[in-house]
């Protein structure tokens, strides 16, 4: 006896059902991708006539035409790897791991760096390009403001130099600040 259903499976065949479900998935990935932020776009590595597309659906306020842009963009999306981009909307929601990881290695810095001297020893000799007067001025001024119960200015200063100093997983460093140099 012949299995239809597992020689089909076997050839590739796809069918038009999971076709259409797997365009809508596309196609709501693009609708996330248009909720974004000009400058979200902008710092994602997108074919240019998908970055387009996106920015135009922007402009439109008729129903239809954004129903009809969102459909183009399904139809672009179909020509790019999702997963880099749904990693990207992970990471902007907060939902990747590896993302959350990297920001409490970062906090745990910080927390070393506030509760004793020998912590910045530490830091300079695992980040040696830091600036030990930065580092020094920031963690003296951001254990003052805590003692006198000041706004925690310094305090996030601190948080962001580490932040500049040790780079996100799969990012290369300082790569937002090149990208402001550009423009």
């Amino acid at each position: 006896m012949i299995d239809y259903q597992n020689d089909s499976q076997d050839d590739g065949f796809v069918s038009k059902s999971q076709r259409k479900r797997d365009m809508d998935a596309l196609q709501d990935l693009g609708r996330e991708l248009a909720e974004l932020s000009r400058d979200a776009l902008k710092k994602m590595e997108l074919p240019e006539d998908l970055l387009t597309a996106l920015l135009d659906y922007k402009r439109f306020t008729a129903h239809g035409a954004l129903r009809r842009q969102l459909q183009y963009i399904g139809k672009l999306m179909r020509e790019v790897d999702p997963e880099p981009i749904r990693e990207y909307l992970k990471v902007l929601k907060g939902e990747s791991s590896e993302h959350i990881a990297w920001q409490h290695l970062l906090e745990r810095w910080r927390d070393k760096l506030m509760a004793d001297d020998a912590s910045q020893k530490d830091f300079l000799q695992s980040f040696p390009a830091a600036d030990p007067k930065q580092l020094h001025t920031l963690v003296r001024v951001a254990r003052k403001e805590k003692q006198d119960n000041k706004p925690p200015k310094s305090f996030r200063l601190l948080y962001q130099f580490i932040k500049d100093q040790i780079p996100e997983p799969g990012k290369p460093r300082k790569a937002a600040d090149d990208e402001q140099d550009e423009e």
